[in-house]
């Protein structure tokens, strides 16, 4: 269902964002990669960008196609280098290149950005998270987080919090919602990647261990990808607004000990 579309996705030089690249191109679509790093794969089209900070955003975007079918939020890091690097990458920097990138985006198209579970505590957090999501464009993170008293050890989770309320905010902001592009997002739990191990440094050994234990098993970014290149395809046209939880179980797992079920 991806035959013939141009997607764009970033974070393409490893992990899941790799894979994505790999599927992509095997059903058929056309891709344009972006990453901080050169990927090891190209048969993709490459453009090599920052997109922590707006001169970053606005060069790469300066050099995408007029017109594509989706992009494909992948990149992020763990939290390792503090929470304003993190938010920089994690939230404002993606929502930013994302609404520089919406004229591009075909009518019909689609947003599908990867949050976490670690975002899942977004609603006890309701009121820093909507303060925060509603900083327009690119703000002072700094003084961002001075004044909602953001501890630099929370950067990674709260990062997701702030995306996956966001994207349910955006389906239904004019600048997406006026020319039919769906915002989705997909929340993995521990994935078995090159990054597993800052998030161990970052969320702790015993929290990383027990999410794998409730599940089995961490996942591989063959797990996380389709659904991802799923929710790009006109198979998810009824789709919007959703986080989709591709975690193995784990939400439930937690919800069953937290609610008493």
């Amino acid at each position: 269902m991806l035959y013939g579309k141009t997607v764009v996705i970033t974070g393409v030089s490893a992990g899941i964002g790799a894979r994505a690249v790999e599927l992509a191109v095997s059903l058929g679509a056309d891709v344009v990669g972006i990453d901080i790093n050169e990927p090891k794969d190209h048969r993709a089209g490459f453009i090599k960008g920052d997109l922590s900070h707006p001169e970053g955003i606005s060069a790469v975007v300066r050099q995408l196609p007029t017109r594509f079918d989706a992009l494909l939020n992948v990149a992020g890091i763990s939290g390792k280098v503090g929470a304003e690097a993190t938010l920089a990458v994690n939230f404002y920097g993606l929502r930013a290149f994302t609404e520089a990138c919406a004229p591009s985006i075909r009518e019909g198209g689609a947003v599908i950005s990867v949050a976490s579970v670690a975002g899942y505590g977004w609603r006890a957090n309701i009121e820093r998270a909507k303060a925060m999501v509603g900083e327009p464009g690119f703000p002072d993170i700094k003084a961002v987080m001075q004044k909602n008293s953001i501890p630099n050890e929370i950067g990674y989770p709260l990062s997701k919090e702030l995306l996956i309320l966001w994207t349910q905010k955006a389906a239904h902001e004019p600048l997406f919602k006026d020319r039919g592009i769906r915002v989705n997002a997909v929340s993995p739990g521990p994935v078995d990647t090159t990054i597993l191990k800052e998030f161990r440094a970052v969320l702790g050994d015993q929290k990383v261990d027990s999410d794998i234990v409730r599940v089995g098993r961490a996942a591989t970014a063959s797990d996380i990808a389709p659904v991802i290149l799923f929710l790009a395809s006109d198979g998810a046209r009824w789709i919007n607004g959703a986080n989709i939880s591709n975690d193995g179980g784990l939400e439930a797992s937690i919800n069953a000990e937290v609610l008493g079920f």
